[in-house]
């Protein structure tokens, strides 16, 4: 097989051609320059970032013929050797093939022994967190203290894993993920060498994919290479990586801020049907939507964009979009994310999430830019209230002593969302309340979402954001987050009430509400009832003098002055 991967190809065989690593590649030529290098370095970092790459052009700088020099030759007997592995004082090990005492002891036997062709014998160690305890044990000693003529390289992407008495005899690099722009201006070199035809839409396309590895962008560019058939376009690469174009993504975002739910719903379901996964939907959403509120925040970071190319249609939606709508929208979706790990059905989420951001907020509550007129009625409408309400203020209010006031009753009132908020049935829950029912519920209220979850994915997605709040033998009052969970609990009401009944093991009438409503609704209750008491207190509290007249004569024949 004479073809070989862009990865393997053209893998880096000069400091220079490390992307992204410059605060790396410089302190290592400085230090080769200076002849101060150190006998051990901890590479660390993510898979293709450079870290083996740079280990292998260390060790061909440190023993190439021209050194010092900041860059090996390439050219050279001591680099050629190096970099097709004919010289054998370069040790390259995989530490998950080499994990045990045995391997390390070895090493250190055969580290005492001078190299036979270069200056210096060069362990590299690959992917070190593997090599078990007892294996770090035996190379403690030989790390601390190597013979002057050996260096140890070890390279891992789990620095976490690594004894610390291993990591404060090395020095340590952490090679970080390469930025989009870096890896778009390496592949513009590979293409352009390998005269290939590849959009530039395609390009940063494959670098939002890579996430940071230039190992990953590369291969990620060979397989849409294979797969497309003369130049590189943008659907190429995402169909090879199942991602989610940026037209799309903007349109979805439009549909659920401008509340056309029809639209959003359909987009998401050619979306899956076309195969597309559902969670890299949600991921990319995500990362899109952040992009928006970071160029909409601070228009001069659009160089830090992730997941966005700064188009018109990208610009548009940004100046129509508002900062609470896009955060919430963020903070459900990724709550879906979280949701979507563990269930079969991710479809089913994604559409509450996108019905439940849809309805969030209404458009008109969010506009920016408002009819002047419209402004100075409302002012002018303000004052005459704030008037009036002084006027009640000053008016005394007429008690009739002997009978207390009858509660004012609330009407059901008719939400946004086609719910009727049953404000009679609370207020009954509320008078044969007891404080034992609604702590038996609460106390199992987290066994009965579990089990919910278990039986019914969709019914748990409408209740979850809720809490019960009051409980009587027969009922209890559920407080919900959003106004429109109470009306999709409606539709599953009777598996859950089962679910619940089976929890507590008693049967109870689940009465929905809004957490909003339900906290004007009790303090509403609770003044009502402090007043009836206070009366019934004043009427106990009567001079005993006029008590005793009042019995013997009766309230018809009394009069009293003060």
């Amino acid at each position: 097989m004479s073809y070989q991967a862009l990865y393997r190809k053209w893998r880096p065989r000069s400091f220079a051609d490390v992307a992204g690593q410059q605060h790396i590649t410089r302190t290592l030529q400085n230090a080769m320059v200076q002849e101060k290098f150190s006998h051990a370095y901890l590479f660390t970092g993510p898979r293709g970032t450079g870290k083996t790459s740079a280990a292998k052009i260390f060790a061909k700088a440190i023993n190439c013929e021209h050194q010092p020099a900041k860059e090996p030759c390439n050219e050279c007997a001591a680099c050629l050797g190096i970099q097709d592995g004919s010289i054998s004082d370069v040790i390259e090990i995989d530490a998950a093939s080499n994990t045990s005492v045995e391997d390390i002891r070895e090493i250190r036997d055969k580290v005492k022994y001078a190299p036979s062709a270069v200056a210096y014998k060069v362990y590299i160690i690959d992917e070190v967190h593997m090599i078990s305890t007892s294996a770090f044990n035996a190379l403690l000693k030989t790390l601390e203290e190597p013979p002057k003529h050996v260096v140890f390289i070890l390279a891992t992407t789990e620095p976490h894993k690594i004894p610390l008495t291993i990591i404060s005899r090395c020095q340590r690099f952490d090679f970080k993920p390469i930025s989009n722009q870096a890896i778009i201006e390496r592949m513009r070199h590979i293409i352009q060498a390998e005269e290939i035809n590849v959009s530039e839409d395609a390009l940063h396309a494959v670098a939002l994919a890579a996430e940071g590895g230039m190992r990953d962008a590369l291969s990620i560019l060979d397989q849409a290479i294979s797969y497309s058939d003369e130049s590189v376009g943008l659907s190429d690469v995402l169909a090879v990586t199942g991602g989610v174009s940026q037209q799309i993504l903007t349109q979805i975002a439009d549909s659920m801020f401008e509340r056309d739910m029809q639209q959003a719903l359909k987009l998401l379901d050619e979306l899956i049907q076309n195969g597309k996964d559902p969670g890299r939907f949600v991921y990319d959403m995500i990362y899109f939507l952040r992009d928006i509120l970071l160029y909409k925040s601070a228009p001069d970071l659009a160089g830090i964009l992730e997941r966005a190319m700064l188009d018109d249609a990208f610009k548009e939606l940004a100046e129509k979009l508002t900062g609470n709508w896009i955060q919430d929208a963020i903070m459900q979706l990724n709550q879906c994310q979280q949701e979507i790990k563990w269930t079969n059905n991710p479809k089913v989420f994604i559409e509450i999430t996108i019905i439940s951001i849809t309805n969030r907020y209404h458009q008109s509550d969010t506009q920016n830019n408002v009819d002047e007129t419209e402004i100075i009625h409302l002012k002018n409408k303000l004052s005459q209230l704030e008037k009036e309400m002084e006027k009640i203020k000053q008016t005394p209010v007429q008690v009739n002593e002997q009978t207390p006031a009858e509660p004012r009753k609330r009407p059901a009132r008719q939400t946004k969302n086609s719910y009727k908020i049953p404000y009679e049935k609370v207020r009954m829950c509320l008078q044969d309340a007891q404080k034992q029912s609604l702590k038996q519920v609460q106390g199992e209220w987290a066994n009965f979402l579990s089990k919910l979850k278990a039986q019914s994915a969709p019914a748990h997605a409408t209740i979850q954001d809720s809490k019960p709040v009051a409980a009587s033998e027969k009922t209890v009052v559920v407080a919900f987050k959003y106004e429109i969970h109470c009306s999709l609990f409606l539709d599953n009401r009777q598996m859950v009430e089962n679910v619940l009944a089976g929890t507590v093991q008693k049967e109870l009438t689940i009465i929905p509400i809004p957490v909003d409503d339900w906290k004007a609704l009790r303090s509403e209750y609770v003044k009502e009832h402090e007043s009836a008491d206070e009366q019934q207190h004043a009427q106990q509290a009567e001079d005993p003098f006029i008590a005793e007249a009042r019995k013997l004569a009766g309230d018809d024949l009394i009069q009293i002055h003060d």
